[in-house]
């Protein structure tokens, strides 16, 4: 099942035009974790939701479906 965060991250990685490995390579984890994070099967660390928003450039807030911005 497909949490707000699964749900964010695939939609940030598409709007981007990155594949899973590409992202996986920018992160420093495997292309199957971040296809476990986007099915909402396994969650990931608080260091890694940093990095993530980080990396977009989105808030906490908004990459775990908290806000809209």
């Amino acid at each position: 099942m497909r949490n707000n965060f699964a749900k964010r991250l695939y939609e940030l990685r598409q709007e981007q035009a990155l594949t899973q490995r590409e992202l996986s390579r920018e992160l420093g984890v495997s292309e199957r974790t971040i296809s476990y994070w986007e099915r909402g099967e396994r969650e990931c660390d608080f260091d890694m939701l940093i990095k993530i928003s980080l990396y977009f450039g989105v808030t906490l807030d908004y990459l775990l479906g908290k806000t809209d911005y």
